[in-house]
């Protein structure tokens, strides 16, 4: 069966820098799912690097796209983590105030009410027959593991998660919620901020904020993935937020491949060895059924 060419092949329309049109963006959309499927075979480890592009698709709105979360509040500033630590009781209290912040609040809604897509399913098959051994996402949503897969590293952390700032001990986001919903409002602020039963630490949202290093066993496992892959994917992301940008560089720079799914063009189309354009609830299941996965 013959694959539809996406829109921005068949009419030569590419978004990013009009000064820089890659000559694989000119190779024929089959071409390079076949191109693409050729590599991973032939590579030994696969990993795949996935950002809000592909929860978009899920119904959950980006941070810096169009109708964004930061293109209507504008973007956190970089001392985030420094105001939360100057007084985390307030910030909790502001936190768990709905009408605090109404787009926040409509974020986190869309997050609690998604589900993975078809990309997303697509990933955790190729993790299940063992052609993708890692996936490293920016997403905090958790789709990648509601699809199935289990090889996931959250580098910017999790919404379904709580963290102790101190000893990086992980609780279920809805034990904390469970704990303030048995007690009045009153009360409630008693409670706050919550704190770590394994050694008295402050608990926040897993979440990563801005000015917030990202944890150590996190940003280290990310690093050890790299070292070990020939190639990544790199999917529905820009990778131009540090230091998850630096993993295909690095991945590049060891002799690795790079292959690029996004709908247009990107700062790492430059490096990508391979591109296909598309959407990524397309491109994937695409890509899976040229791997011989059904």
């Amino acid at each position: 069966m013959r694959i539809p060419i996406p829109t921005e092949l068949t009419k030569g329309q590419y978004l990013g820098n009009e000064e820089y049109i890659p000559k694989l963006m000119n190779i024929p959309y089959e071409e390079s799912i076949e191109s693409a499927s050729n590599t991973i075979l032939s590579a030994s480890y696969v990993i795949a690097l996935v950002g809000a592009g592909l929860s978009a698709e899920s119904g959950i709105p980006t941070f810096r796209g169009k109708g964004g979360l930061w293109m209507k509040n504008g973007e956190p500033g970089p001392n985030q983590y420094k105001t939360f630590l100057k007084d985390p009781k307030s910030w909790w209290i502001n936190n768990i105030n709905e009408k605090f912040d109404p787009e926040r609040t409509k974020f986190r809604k869309a997050i609690d009410n998604s589900k993975p897509n078809k990309g997303h399913r697509a990933l955790s098959k190729m993790e299940f027959v063992g052609i993708l051994k890692h996936q490293i996402t920016q997403n905090v949503d958790g789709l990648h593991y509601i699809a199935g897969s289990r090889n996931v590293t959250e580098i910017h952390g999790s919404r379904h998660q709580m963290r102790c700032i101190d000893c990086e001990t992980r609780i279920p986001r809805q034990n904390i919620e469970m704990l303030l919903e048995k007690h009045p409002s009153s009360e409630k602020i008693k409670l706050l901020p919550p704190t770590c039963n394994e050694c008295g630490g402050i608990i926040k949202p897993d979440t990563v904020m801005f000015g917030e290093s990202i944890p150590n066993s996190v940003l280290e496992e990310c690093m050890n993935q790299a070292s070990k892959s020939d190639c990544i994917l790199v999917i529905g992301t820009s990778a131009t937020v540090y230091p998850a940008a630096s993993i295909p560089q690095k991945i590049k720079n060891n002799g690795g491949k790079i292959i690029e799914l996004n709908p247009s063009t990107t700062s790492l189309s430059k490096m990508a060895d391979i591109i296909i354009r598309g959407q990524t609830s397309h491109t994937i299941p695409d890509l899976t059924q040229k791997l011989g996965l059904q």
